[in-house]
């Protein structure tokens, strides 16, 4: 089986790197502010999927390219423009994506370095890791509802037990954005640095859990999947039907237009 780095050797849209037994997987579309496209959601899948299985790994960072962590799907390329013809007409938004399982499957602790905008996926992402830590600039968003739809696995599966059921109604149920200190507040991240120290923070913490017995992590982490969380294929397969559903809507498309157009959306609720 090829390494971790030999397997992302000619990745575009990710960088990754191994130091330490740890690796560090950058999304690297700064240009769009790391909003995934589908080669970029592929590429994250694989660079996730071989640190799990890359014995030298034992501990995986996440975390953007400035000035953003990641602004979740290129809506201009994946809800809005043409799909691929090599694909299945499903889009990558329904859940759960490969990428989500990807992270939800890697069996080395995860750890979200937040450097700036985590909203829509780039949200999901970040709740899909086990640790979050963030930038004073970082900002957090569950954005779906503001295009018609509903989130990916993270938000219904992580998210309620990281900040409890009510702020995540409230947090889901109004699209809002808050910042780095409100996140730190509520739970959804256990620390915020400077800009500046949020990768050698991210780097000290991975080291001190790449230093413990890889086996006795690893067991510890699939614990608290076990028990703390619930069941992640039964939530997204209730999230594709519902995806499905909206998808079809006039709000998601008055949500993607009004997105693409820069103004206010008028949703009619069909």
């Amino acid at each position: 089986m090829a390494s971790l780095l030999e397997k992302s050797a000619g990745f575009e849209h990710t960088v990754v790197t191994l130091e330490d037994h740890v690796a560090t997987i950058t999304l690297n579309r700064p240009h769009r502010r790391n909003a995934l496209n589908f080669p970029a959601y592929d590429e994250l899948e694989q660079s996730l999927r071989t640190a799990a299985a890359d014995p030298e790994v034992r501990c995986v960072i996440v975390t953007g390219a400035d000035p953003a962590f990641c602004s979740g799907d290129d809506v201009g390329e994946i809800m809005a423009g043409p799909k691929p013809v090599t694909r299945a007409p499903m889009p990558v938004t329904f859940s759960p994506t490969p990428a989500a399982m990807a992270a939800l499957e890697c069996d080395k602790p995860l750890i979200a370095a937040v450097n700036g905008a985590a909203v829509g996926w780039g949200m999901e992402l970040s709740l899909f890791a086990d640790i979050r830590i963030a930038s004073e600039k970082a900002r957090f968003g569950e954005l779906f509802v503001k295009r018609g739809l509903v989130c990916d696995v993270g938000g219904f599966y992580r998210l309620p037990a990281v900040v409890g059921p009510a702020k995540a109604a409230e947090l889901l149920f109004t699209g809002e954005v808050i910042d780095a200190a409100e996140a730190l507040r509520i739970g959804l991240v256990t620390q915020v640095t400077p800009h500046e120290d949020l990768m050698p923070a991210a780097k000290a913490l991975a080291g001190k859990i790449a230093a413990n017995p890889p086996l006795a992590v690893r067991h510890l982490k699939a614990g608290l999947s076990r028990f703390a969380y619930g069941d992640p294929r039964e939530i997204g397969a209730w999230a594709i039907e519902k995806i499905r559903l909206l998808m079809q809507t006039e709000d998601h498309k008055e949500g993607v237009a009004s997105f693409l157009e820069k103004r206010q959306p008028v949703f009619q609720g069909r």
